[in-house]
């Protein structure tokens, strides 16, 4: 990352044009003015989601707003990978840290879904939208991840979208002799369309296995010898996916 960039960053939900200015209200301008104490002069980074990034410099603060104005792009916005991941949504404080990783990790899109085994039947998206542009702040990514509505497993399936694989992690296969070679599956489908589906803690049931694997395009994964708690599972399986699909790598 470019050294002369401006250490803080900044999510907003405005258009971004070069010599326009952005008033920053609410919590964005306290989190500014009272705990970072930027000042006028000072240099910010604003990114929307859409847009590539702008250095901004503030011009005026005070207690209920921070305007700045757009001076120069800082960054090209670049999409991650075109990788989904499905989830049976665990308790909240999990479902915080799965929506954080799976951010910082490059999912494109985030989506729990309702499955036979699930403890947890409501899910607040608008959160899990928070916690995905706090993680989008600070590790410097662009875009925000698309946060999908919480549905059956079986609405889901339904609507499924014909040119996108979906990459099954099978708890079963955990105690499988032979185990699928999940580094050749994830070579062999790169530059396609994925989406990662993780159960939840107990496991998919068979109806929803037989379910899944009828599917037009679905590749087992194992994960390892060991079961694995969804969350973990999710991280283990998105590291996987970049290291030999992502953008963890310069191609050659």
């Amino acid at each position: 990352m470019n050294a002369n960039l401006p250490t803080l960053r900044l999510f907003t939900d405005q258009p971004l044009m070069q010599g326009t200015t952005i008033q920053l209200v609410g919590e964005a301008a306290h989190y500014l003015a009272n705990v970072m104490r930027r000042r006028i002069g000072d240099k910010i980074e604003l990114f929307n989601g859409l847009d590539n990034s702008f250095i901004a410099d503030i011009i005026e603060v005070n207690k209920k707003r921070v305007t700045a104005m757009l001076i120069s792009v800082a960054r090209q916005r670049v999409l991650p990978p075109d990788i989904w991941l499905l989830f049976a949504p665990i308790k909240r404080t999990r479902l915080d840290f799965m929506a954080q990783k799976a951010t910082e990790l490059g999912a494109r899109q985030i989506a729990p879904v309702d499955t036979d085994f699930c403890q947890v039947k409501r899910v607040k998206t608008d959160r899990l939208r928070a916690n995905a542009i706090e993680a989008a702040e600070q590790t410097g990514r662009l875009d925000i991840p698309e946060i999908g509505a919480f549905e059956s497993l079986e609405e889901r399936l339904k609507n499924w979208p014909e040119d996108r694989i979906i990459l099954f992690c099978d708890e079963t296969l955990a105690s499988a002799d032979e185990k699928p070679d999940i580094l050749a599956n994830l070579k062999n489908i790169k530059g396609r369309k994925a989406a990662l589906l993780i159960g939840p803690e107990g496991g998919f049931s068979e109806n929803e296995r037989t379910r899944i694997l009828r599917c037009p395009e679905v590749i087992q994964m194992s994960l390892g010898p060991r079961i694995l708690r969804s969350d973990t599972a999710a991280l283990a399986a998105l590291s996987l996916y970049q290291a030999v699909c992502g953008d963890w790598h310069h191609s050659s």
